[in-house]
């Protein structure tokens, strides 16, 4: 299992997870998201190949309308 902070709760996820499989599982599915790992924003046609590690603190956010 990895232990990671998404949005600053601890969760915990299988081994060798990618970001856009862990997105799926956390609900998220196509919703337009922006995320960021440890500080550094990952472009959206990385989230495939983007493998979440032990300690990684994963921010999500969607974008709010308004005007």
């Amino acid at each position: 299992m990895t232990r990671l902070s998404l949005n600053n709760e601890p969760v915990q996820i299988d081994a060798n997870t990618l970001l856009s499989d862990a997105l799926v599982a956390w609900g998220y599915g196509n919703d337009k998201v922006a995320v960021a790992i440890n500080g550094e924003f990952v472009p959206r046609a990385q989230y495939p190949q983007q493998q979440l590690r032990d300690g990684d603190q994963v921010d999500v956010v969607s974008p709010v309308g308004g005007g």
